[in-house]
């Protein structure tokens, strides 16, 4: 038996290794488990109404505003995210309350007393705590973000009323293919028979092959409006923010500007959404970005550049399956570049990130922690400079900042 929430998130993640902690070896792909593990629960998942989303880039982000949204509208709305940042029960949220210890605490001894007869990933029985969170507590409607790919991911057991696809790029090419087309068709798998899918993509042939899958499950096919938005975030967060809406519209009725403006105030509170182009201070600016692949470097560099700031310093970690030079490669040559560490096991080694420095002029120090590089740099800095920390969510995790609440 467990006797305290600690306990059972020791037990979590010894037991069931963590993609977070471990990397590719804690992935299971493949839907036989989480069936299996829902029905010890009585298949939670079953006449519940959800909005599934999927993508490379940007699905985090457009999860979190169609969250936010619904909750300014009176919903009661679930969330499952991953990955977390500071606290695992940040996975699972209630019109942005997380679950609570005792629950965790509850439902990790049925899973430990359970006589299972297989052995399920950690994010499995996350996502059938979420679920079973969920039906407990009632919800309306729940938003769920795939974990990787969508086709073998174990949030596909579910029947969403709605489906999204967000932009596709590449990343995870080890699970998910070598191309964009091959990664396409492994976040199509969350395209239902009849069941209406949203897409965000402007690649007209990514479009074209999603679009093609849908025709072929009768799911009649969105794509986003253009509205025009004048709400103070990043081209690439606007994008987002419109898929959302376009969503909610799609389940719902459109929403007033007034209802998005009081969603994007209480972001945060109703999502818990850290670390996308997030801006701690001002006077240096110091954002925190999770920007851990090139598709996703190059739209932040440009909303970077449309700030206008003179001089910019860059504090970067990445883990070690990440194609680091590719990310620093994108960025501006006249940006100072500081390479750091990170506490989770998956971080580059610090003798792998000097091995860079010594490579790339550009590369000014290398840091075994994020908090001390950026009290030196911010030491460094002007008012007027802009300091990027960015790469991997980890990274963004070890931050000890007034800006980021844990």
């Amino acid at each position: 038996m467990l006797d305290n929430y600690s306990e059972a998130i020791s037990w979590l993640f010894q037991q069931f290794p963590s993609y977070q902690e471990k990397g590719a070896s804690a992935y299971k792909p493949g839907l036989e488990r989480i069936s299996y593990l829902l029905g010890i629960f009585e298949n939670p998942q079953e006449n519940q109404s959800y909005i599934h989303v999927a993508g490379t880039n940007g699905k985090g982000s457009t999860c979190a505003y169609i969250n936010s949204i619904l909750i300014e509208q009176n919903k009661k709305v679930g969330l499952f995210t991953s990955p977390h940042l500071f606290d695992f029960r940040e996975r699972i949220k209630i019109n942005g309350v997380m679950i609570g210890e005792e629950e965790v605490l509850h439902f990790c001894s049925a899973i430990k007393s359970a006589e299972l007869t297989i052995k399920p990933s950690f994010f499995e029985i996350t996502f059938a705590m979420a679920l079973v969170h969920f039906k407990n507590n009632n919800c309306e409607i729940s938003v769920i973000e795939t974990g990787l790919g969508g086709r073998l991911d174990a949030t596909n057991i579910i029947k969403p009323i709605l489906s999204i696809i967000t932009p596709i790029a590449l990343d995870h090419q080890q699970f998910l293919g070598n191309t964009l087309e091959e990664i396409a068709l492994e976040k199509a798998g969350i395209i239902k028979e009849n069941v209406p899918v949203l897409i965000n993509n402007d690649a007209e042939n990514i479009r074209a092959l999603l679009i093609h899958v849908a025709d072929k499950r009768n799911a009649t096919v969105y794509l986003p409006n253009k509205r025009e938005l004048s709400f103070a975030l990043p081209k690439y967060q606007l994008s987002n923010l419109n898929t959302a809406m376009e969503a909610v519209k799609i389940i719902d009725k459109e929403c007033t500007s007034a209802t998005v403006n009081q969603a994007l105030i209480k972001l945060q509170k109703n999502s818990g959404h850290f670390g996308r182009f997030q801006i701690l201070q001002q006077n240096p600016t110091v954002i925190a970005d999770v920007s851990h692949n090139p598709a996703g470097m190059k739209v932040t560099i440009e909303a970077i550049e449309a700030l206008g700031h003179k001089k910019i310093k860059f504090i970067l970690g990445s883990s070690q399956d990440k194609p680091i030079l590719d990310l620093l490669h994108l960025i501006p040559k006249h940006a100072e570049l500081y390479l750091c560490a990170f506490k989770n096991e998956r971080s580059m080694k610090i003798s792998d990130l000097k091995g860079i420095e010594e490579q790339i002029p550009q590369v000014k120090k290398v840091f075994e922690e994020v908090n001390e590089a950026l009290a030196e740099i911010l030491n460094l800095s002007s008012d007027d400079d802009l300091i990027m920390i960015t790469g991997s969510f980890f990274l963004i995790a070890d931050l000890n900042f007034p800006g980021l609440l844990k």
